[in-house]
């Protein structure tokens, strides 16, 4: 796998390269890492190990990048799972690749089809919906392995949300037949299709995208982005003092 520049942060081997250098024909798994996920790592010790287990681990969220200049003095830039997903897409697609999305809705699916074949007409591309629960019997999962095996795509795409999707990329990771990332990218499945609408430009600009969305979608997203954002803020104080 091609060599790329990472941080310490908060325990974290953080990606601070550029995006150019993680598209490879060797199969990596890429995840990201924000103070929500941070929080549930905390509590969740599966989960921290599929963090870690990350080949690539992108810093997705603006905690992230306060703590990173904060512990670090270090600046560095927020990669958002949609950001991964645009460059990769991009990719396949000047190259005739291919891609599989493994997770959602089928109606969300065909959404996403429908538009990568008018924006990305030279990639071949799959999916498969998974049942809605909360862990798949081992059928399921032979299942799903096999869907995604006998496609044998270049970039595999989960959204299943953390942690379900980070757990199972680790887990399965040595039976899928992939010739490249297996990327856990969670809203992002719902952010193209256009389910859900991502904030825009400008307040992913500002470092806002977080407040964009909380502003959507009150209900769902304030524990996210207030609790656990003082939560978060009070394992940043703790690094801090401990001087790590």
């Amino acid at each position: 796998m091609t060599k790329f520049s990472t941080l310490t942060c908060m325990g974290y081997k953080v990606f601070i390269d550029d995006l150019g250098v993680v598209y490879s024909k060797s199969k990596t798994i890429i995840n990201t890492v924000n103070q929500y996920s941070y929080c549930m790592a905390e509590k969740d010790p599966l989960f921290k190990e599929a963090l870690h287990a990350s080949d690539v681990l992108l810093p997705d969220g603006v905690g992230i990048v306060a703590a990173a200049k904060w512990l670090k003095g270090k600046r560095i830039k927020k990669i958002a799972g949609a950001d991964l997903h645009a460059f990769l897409l991009h990719r396949l697609n000047e190259e005739g690749g291919s891609c599989f999305y493994m997770g959602s809705a089928p109606e969300t699916l065909k959404k996403i089809e429908q538009r990568l074949a008018k924006e990305y007409p030279h990639i071949r591309v799959g999916s498969y919906s998974p049942p809605y629960k909360k862990v798949f019997t081992s059928e399921e999962n032979a299942e799903i392995i096999s869907a995604v095996n006998t496609f044998r795509p270049d970039v595999l795409f989960v959204g299943m949300t953390a942690p379900k999707q980070e757990k199972w990329s680790m887990a399965h990771k040595e039976a899928l037949v992939v010739n490249g990332p297996i990327c856990a990218i969670g809203a992002v499945f719902d952010f193209y299709a256009g389910t859900v609408e991502r904030p825009g430009k400008v307040w992913r600009d500002l470092g806002l995208e977080w407040f964009g969305r909380l502003v959507k979608e009150p209900k769902r997203m304030w524990k996210r982005y207030i609790y656990y954002g003082l939560v978060f803020g009070g394992y940043l104080i703790k690094v801090k003092v401990k001087g790590k």
